[in-house]
C-alpha cells in the first residue's frame, strides 16, 4: 500500500489519538453526569475543528520540504475533501443518534458517556475497515468499481429516504435485544445493567449503546469507501475519518436543536455520495482533479444547508 505516512507518523497519530481520548474521558469524569449547554458544545466543536486544520498544515508544511510543493498541495487536498466528506456525512449520524435518544427518553446529562463510548468504538472499527480496505483496493483495482456503484446506489437511496424518519421500534437489532433479554424500563444512572428483585436487567442505556455502535457500522460501510474516491492513501484516509469522529460528541451537541433547520442535508450528502460514486466510476476514463471534486462537494453541502435555513424561516406577520 503506497503512503506518505512513515512509520513514526502513525505512531504519532495513534499516540494523539489516545492523549484526546484520555482527556476527553477525564474532564466527563470530572465533570459527571450533567447536561451539556450550547456554549460548551461550541467550544469543543471549534477546537476539535482546528486540531484538524493544524493537523494538515504541519503536514503540508512536512510535504513541502520532503517531496515538494505539488505533492505537500495535492495530499493536503485529499485530506481537506476527505475531511469535509466524513464530517459531512456524520451529520447524518448525529440526527439518528437524535433519533435513538428521543425514542427511548434518555436523560441529556447521560447522552454525553453514550456518544464517547460509541466514539471509542467508532475508531477502533474504522482503523481496521480502512487498512482492510486500502489492502484490497491496493490488491484488487476492480474494487474501485464496485465502491463507485455501492455509494451511487446509496446516494440514490438516501435521497429517496430524506425526509422520512426510520421506524425505530423495527429496528432488527432492537427486536433481537428484545427478545433475548432482560432489559428494564427506567435508567438507573448510567449503568448498563442493574438489579430488581435479585434479577439482572440491562438497563435502556445499555440498548442505546448497541444501538449508537450498529448504526455507526452502517454509516462506516457507506462513508468509508466514499474517501476512497478521493485518495486511495491509507494515512489520510484514516486521519480524515478519525478528526471527523473526534468531534462528533461535540458537534451532536451542537446540532441537537437545530436538528429541523438542516431538513434538506440529507439532498446534499446524497449527490456528495452520487457525485463520489460517479468519480470512483469514472477513475480510469477522466481524472477529476482533487481541487474539482473539493469544490462541488463544498458546493453541494453549502447549498443544501442554505437552502435549509432559506426555507425553515417562519413567516413573519404579513404587513398592514
Amino acid at each position: 500500500m503506497e503512503t506518505i505516512g512513515t512509520w513514526w507518523m502513525w505512531v504519532g497519530f495513534a499516540i494523539f489519538v489516545v492523549v484526546a481520548i484520555g482527556i476527553d474521558l477525564w474532564v466527563m469524569e470530572r465533570q459527571g453526569a450533567h447536561q451539556v449547554t450550547m456554549k460548551e458544545a461550541a467550544g469543543w466543536s471549534v477546537l476539535w475543528f482546528s486540531l484538524a486544520f493544524v493537523f494538515v498544515a504541519l503536514l503540508w508544511a512536512y510535504l513541502d520540504s520532503s517531496q515538494g510543493r505539488t505533492v505537500a498541495n495535492t495530499v493536503s487536498m485529499q485530506f481537506i475533501t476527505g475531511y469535509l466528506v466524513e464530517k459531512s456525512l456524520s451529520v447524518d449520524n448525529i440526527f439518528v443518534f437524535l433519533m435513538i435518544f428521543s425514542y427511548f427518553g434518555v436523560p441529556p446529562q447521560y447522552q454525553k458517556r453514550a456518544l464517547i463510548t460509541g466514539i471509542i468504538g467508532a475508531i477502533v472499527l474504522r482503523a481496521i475497515l480502512i487498512l482492510a480496505g486500502a489492502w484490497l483496493l491496493a490488491t484488487f483495482h476492480w474494487l474501485l468499481y464496485v465502491f463507485g456503484a455501492f455509494l451511487v446506489f446509496t446516494g440514490a437511496k438516501m435521497w429517496l429516504a430524506a425526509g422520512k424518519e426510520p421506524d425505530i421500534a423495527q429496528n432488527p437489532v432492537l427486536r433481537f435485544l428484545r427478545g433475548r433479554m432482560k432489559i428494564s424500563n427506567e435508567f438507573d444512572g448510567e449503568k448498563l445493567s442493574t438489579q430488581i428483585n435479585g434479577v439482572k436487567y440491562y438497563t435502556p442505556l445499555f440498548v442505546v449503546l448497541v444501538l449508537i455502535g450498529t448504526t455507526d457500522v452502517i454509516f462506516a460501510v457507506d462513508s468509508i469507501p466514499a474517501i476512497f474516491a478521493i485518495t486511495s492513501d491509507p494515512f489520510i484516509v484514516l486521519t480524515a475519518n478519525i478528526f471527523a469522529i473526534l468531534g462528533l460528541r461535540a458537534l451532536y451537541f451542537l446540532l441537537a436543536d437545530l436538528a429541523d433547520r438542516f431538513h434538506l442535508l440529507a439532498y446534499g450528502l446524497a449527490l456528495v455520495l452520487i457525485f463520489i460514486g460517479g468519480k470512483m466510476l469514472l477513475i480510469d476514463l477522466v481524472k477529476i482533479p482533487i481541487g474539482y471534486a473539493l469544490l462541488v462537494t463544498a458546493a453541494l453541502i453549502a447549498a443544501s444547508i442554505v437552502a435549509s435555513l432559506a426555507t425553515s424561516r417562519k413567516p413573519g406577520p404579513p404587513a398592514h
